[in-house]
């Protein structure tokens, strides 16, 4: 249950990653709202999972995840690169995080 929250985590940082493109600099009310309200609740499940977690592969599986989602979100929905080196990158991201899993007991 605990590598589910942080998942949950991890989904909730990439909403609040890609929430920060659409809020214009906190000029625009929902995409504002919306943005924190993600961020709140990604903090919220990291702490959640941090209690049973270390912190060192909390953190680090917590921001992989906000950061292939991101780097995914922004290549298939906002066109950016995909080049393979680019996703030869990602990939070794998501061994890391599977290679930390994998490593960690809980």
């Amino acid at each position: 249950m605990t590598w589910f929250i942080l998942f949950m985590a991890g989904l909730f940082e990439i909403a609040w990653a890609v929430g920060l493109k659409y809020t214009h600099g906190f000029t625009r009310l929902t995409p504002s709202v919306l943005t924190l309200a993600a961020m709140a609740g990604s903090i919220a499940l990291l702490g959640l999972a941090l209690r049973q977690l270390p912190l060192g592969t909390a953190y680090a599986v917590w921001t992989g995840i906000g950061t292939v989602g991101t780097a995914i979100f922004g290549m298939v929905i906002l066109g950016e690169p995909a080049g393979a080196m680019r996703l030869g990158c990602i990939a070794l991201i998501i061994a890391g995080i599977v290679g930390l899993k994998l490593l960690t007991p809980a």
